[in-house]
């Protein structure tokens, strides 16, 4: 039922979707049509759907490490934008110099940018006993204004049409194309290396087993002689250099750039996808193909339906409300009975 729950989700939501088309005034299966189907009927379809699980797949592996050890990290977003931003300050030192060394040094700048602004609600709760999961999500509105601050005022592009944005980085930092017309770039590959490297690490590695343990058994890791601290530090650190390095694929890849419309929502989207995935490296891949359809779909409703943009987030909260709903039954199950009993 562990994995039968998130298929069983998954249904539910395409059904309920299809209601939904039904109650805003289109016909389910041009909803469905429109929203599942389309976005991938072609190559560039094909192509757009792994740029968009690109950074889903970087974010949410890194989150499964946390989330196995029970450390609550649900500031990626905030962790996405410090990479992005570090990225971006390597890429505009380098200019348009033909840097063999612009891309190698841009994943670092990324993951240390990420694992920096991870590093604060971790070092409050070692030091402070403070909770995680609202430091690191405050963060998230911290970084935001940073990131506008710098794409307003001292990174603003004097070329640029008076538009929030940097100038457009030189070719040597910008990652290259897998497939000739199409978006989808290099970073795909670096985040199934990723992927590769996380399955490695949570079930080959004794560290890994040791945050499994103290996620799942606290007493018995404390038992054991685990470090609570070190596990605290690993997942949230881990969390933040791979929300960085998600980051920097984003400005280095698609965009170019770093603009204001940097934050796309994939920190938050990416915590969906770890638990869609049972914080699993195969299927945190499975998970983010199908959280990156979500993204495309709603943007076909939008153009072709005429509705709000936010109805991929209405997807992405009906998945998680019914992965929920469907957990509920892999520990408890239903009892009918004929009457009431007495107290």
């Amino acid at each position: 039922m562990r994995w039968l729950s998130p298929l069983l989700a998954v249904a539910l939501t395409v059904l309920s979707g299809a209601m939904l088309f039904a109650v805003l005034g289109n016909k389910p299966w041009q909803g469905i049509h429109v929203f599942f189907i389309q976005p991938i009927s072609d190559i560039y379809g094909l192509s757009e759907l792994l740029l968009k699980a690109t950074p889903l797949m970087l974010i949410s592996m890194g989150l499964a490490i946390g989330f196995r050890a029970g450390v609550w990290n649900i500031g990626a977003e905030g962790q996405f934008i410090l990479g992005a931003v570090f990225a971006t300050g390597i890429a505009l030192m380098a200019g348009d110099t033909s840097a063999f060394w612009s891309l190698p040094v841009m994943v670092l700048a990324g993951a240390v940018g990420g694992a920096l602004w991870a590093a604060i609600p971790a070092w409050l709760r070692t030091r402070f006993g403070t909770n995680e999961i609202l430091v690191s999500l405050m963060l998230v509105y911290v970084a935001q204004l940073l990131a506008s601050w710098l794409i307003y005022g001292p990174w603003k592009d004097p070329d640029g049409y008076n538009f929030p944005q940097t100038r457009n980085f030189g070719d040597s930092a910008l990652l290259p194309v897998l497939i000739e017309g199409t978006r989808v770039h290099a970073g795909f590959i670096l985040a199934l290396f990723v992927l590769l490297a996380g399955y490695v690490f949570l079930q080959l590695s004794m560290q890994g087993f040791r945050m499994q343990v103290g996620g799942q058994a606290p007493d018995a890791a404390r038992y054991a002689g685990f470090s609570g601290k070190q596990a605290i530090w690993v997942g949230l650190l881990a969390g933040g250099a791979l929300a960085g390095v998600a980051g920097m694929t984003e400005v280095a890849g698609p965009m170019g750039q770093l603009t204001a419309q940097i934050s796309a929502g994939y920190g938050f989207a990416a915590i969906i996808v770890a638990f869609v995935g049972r914080l699993h490296p195969v299927g945190i891949l499975a998970s983010s193909l199908i959280m990156a359809l979500f993204f495309l779909g709603g943007e076909q409703a939008q153009q072709q339906l005429n509705l709000p943009s936010s109805i991929s987030k209405v997807f992405q909260g009906m998945l998680l409300f019914f992965l929920l709903a469907s957990d509920l039954f892999i520990a408890y199950r239903l009892c009918w009975q004929s009457g009431l009993r007495r107290a």
